[in-house]
């Protein structure tokens, strides 16, 4: 997922991702938004409040949206940040989150949510790239308002998984099938963490039918509470030296994540509330893909 726009087939809705990291030992604390981030598009939109605890992207007409990114980049850790979405009427909007390592055979995570028409419910699609490979969305409703309150969205990646967690709950998994199955996973290249908001509504709500009303603008996301902690990864300033770091550490070391997720609240979500899996779209893949 880049920091501006794009047109893709399938939106990955993207949430707060918070990354525990330590330069010489674990720990949780929350970030300074101000501190850890830098602007990527449009800065007059995006809007740091509370000394940098809070931040909002503002899309409005005159640039098309606004998006940020870490300064720093990562490689596994429990990643975490508090996002409230865009409320009212924001059908034709796309706000997202991710982590992208920025190569061209590329490794993401990805979080987007669609807006929506007053009153309908948010989708939230999450997608998983491994050396350049996507075509892995998932979608689901989520079980409550996403623009009321803030919400917590969450990876925890290790050698082992992946894990997407919504307020603590597993909507995902992504296991390392690289050994047994020959799928890349996602342990060699660092990623930075991006957000954006933007207009997408040439595809974004109900297939591109429902446009953005600008007379609603602006559309605002709202962010605070990104931490990082329990990293394998070092935080680094650059992805070289955090690919050189991670590479010393021995798996047993990433604990963090290697709890046993919890299936029957994950079996809860996708009974209830998945309403796409690539893994069972037949006509997409007639042949299974491995990781399913």
């Amino acid at each position: 997922m880049a920091a501006c726009p794009r047109i893709a087939p399938y939106l990955t809705l993207l949430v707060s991702i918070s990354i525990f990291f330590s330069s010489s030992s674990c720990g949780a604390a929350a970030g300074n938004l101000k501190d850890d981030f830098e602007v990527t598009w449009a800065a007059e939109n995006v809007r740091f409040e509370d000394g940098g605890e809070a931040l909002q992207l503002v899309l409005e007409p005159s640039t098309g949206g606004a998006g940020f990114a870490s300064k720093d980049y990562f490689l596994f850790g429990n990643i975490d940040m508090q996002m409230k979405l865009v409320p009212g009427d924001s059908a034709g909007t796309v706000t997202a989150y991710y982590l992208s390592s920025e190569t061209s055979n590329h490794d993401e995570l990805d979080f987007e949510f669609l807006g929506n028409s007053s009153g309908e419910p948010y989708i939230l699609q999450t997608n998983v790239f491994s050396n350049g490979t996507s075509g892995r969305e998932q979608r689901i409703f989520l079980w409550f308002d996403p623009t009321a309150d803030f919400h917590t969205y969450s990876v925890t990646w290790t050698q082992q998984r992946i894990v997407f967690l919504v307020d603590g709950v597993p909507i995902r998994v992504f296991s390392n099938n690289e050994a047994a199955k020959g799928v890349p996973y996602l342990n060699k290249q660092p990623m930075r963490v991006f957000s954006s908001i933007w207009n997408g509504d040439s595809w974004a709500t109900r297939g591109g039918q429902v446009k953005i009303d600008w007379a609603h603008a602006p559309f605002i996301a709202s962010y605070r509470n990104f931490t990082v902690a329990e990293s394998a990864c070092v935080k680094a300033t650059s992805a070289a030296a955090c690919s050189a770091q991670a590479a010393t550490i021995p798996s047993s070391t990433t604990a963090v994540g290697e709890q046993q997720v919890d299936t029957g609240r994950l079996q809860w979500v996708e009974s209830n509330f998945m309403v796409y899996n690539y893994c069972t779209d037949q006509a997409r893949y007639p042949i299974v893909p491995l990781e399913c």
